[in-house]
């Protein structure tokens, strides 16, 4: 476990959290958002990658897709041809069965409530932020380990809402090496500081090539170290990831979760994290 986690056995609240929105049909050990400046630099792919590596080691892995306008998740786990369950309480409550990947990680998405998946969610803001509360809050999670709150990109209301209502122990912030990127993932880091909500450290996407004939990494994007990146954004590094085609090419196929657990290079670096 990590030092700067505060570990709450069963049943007992984190006195931090006293005030914040809570599940009513479960136990959350811990909360974890996985937060980036912009979209595109692969937020929901670390998401996935440390809910697989998590549920790897045995602990009991959940993840919301807080992004609902634009939900990834299930494709990650290979569930996007699912849906979750919905269990009437009255004429306006419902409990959701959130979908379990084979690996064992409990999933709750908008695109898991949608007739298709390719349905645009065309709400405003109030009306997101209200859903997704109600996604967190009366899903059947059961007792976990670790949820992964899989958040948008960016400084949105959706943000400002999982920071400053759910129970978040700390973020993981999601970069890649662009300068310009690093500015926008700043102002990320910032409104965690304002919002007193923990940052673990960064990841940082797409941080190199490796060369098949020389095994040298070709570092595609800058020339800068991700050392120098963290140092720049003032928060620790977590750890650098490859651009890796392979994944890639599992992502298209759904297989994205065994792919990842049974990759050393994704066990190496997120298994040291938790």
């Amino acid at each position: 476990m990590a030092n700067n986690i505060t570990f709450i056995g069963k049943g007992k609240p984190n006195p931090k959290h006293f005030g914040k929105t809570m599940p009513k049909y479960g136990q959350i050990k811990n909360t974890i958002g996985i937060i980036s400046g912009k979209g595109g630099v692969g937020k929901s792919t670390v998401t996935g990658i440390l809910a697989s590596t998590l549920s790897k080691k045995g602990y009991k892995v959940g993840v919301l897709d807080a992004d609902i306008t634009g939900p990834s998740m299930p494709r990650f786990f290979g569930v996007n041809g699912k849906r979750a369950g919905i269990e009437p309480i009255d004429q306006e409550n419902f409990k959701y069965d959130p979908v379990i990947s084979e690996g064992n990680v409990k999933i709750m998405s908008m695109n898991l409530m949608m007739p298709k998946e390719d349905e645009p969610v065309i709400w405003r803001g109030p009306v997101v932020t209200s859903v997704l509360t109600q996604l967190f809050t009366d899903t059947k999670w059961g007792e976990l380990d670790y949820l992964l709150i899989d958040m948008p990109p960016g400084t949105s209301d959706i943000t400002l809402t999982v920071m400053q209502s759910f129970p978040v122990d700390e973020l993981i912030v999601v970069s890649t090496p662009q300068d310009m990127v690093s500015m926008i993932v700043k102002k990320v880091v910032n409104m965690a500081k304002k919002m007193n909500v923990p940052i673990r450290g960064v990841i940082e996407n797409m941080s190199y090539i490796n060369c098949p004939g020389c095994d040298t990494k070709i570092r595609v994007f800058s020339k800068k170290s991700a050392e120098e990146h963290s140092v720049n954004l003032g928060v620790p590094l977590l750890g650098e990831l490859p651009i890796n085609v392979d994944l890639t090419e599992a992502l298209e196929e759904g297989r994205a979760e065994e792919y990842v657990r049974d990759n050393d290079l994704y066990s190496l670096i997120f298994e040291a994290l938790y």
